[in-house]
């Protein structure tokens, strides 16, 4: 149990990213009517996105 907690913890930016940055982004995409190209969903974008910025901060050791 805690090597599960302990490697979640290493991930610690890539679950907030997933966890919240997908779904804000993807609410935002949705409430503000954006149409994506190339058949996107708003969710896809928002993965996307997360992946992205939460690789980078997983990478880096920061958001910024």
């Amino acid at each position: 149990m805690i090597f599960v907690i302990k490697t979640i913890f290493n991930f610690g930016a890539l679950v907030f990213a997933f966890g919240f940055i997908a779904p804000l982004t993807m609410q935002i995409i949705t409430r503000a009517g954006i149409d994506l190209p190339y058949g996107l969903t708003p969710l896809m974008a928002g993965l996307i996105l997360a992946a992205v910025w939460g690789g980078v901060a997983q990478y880096r050791g920061r958001w910024i």
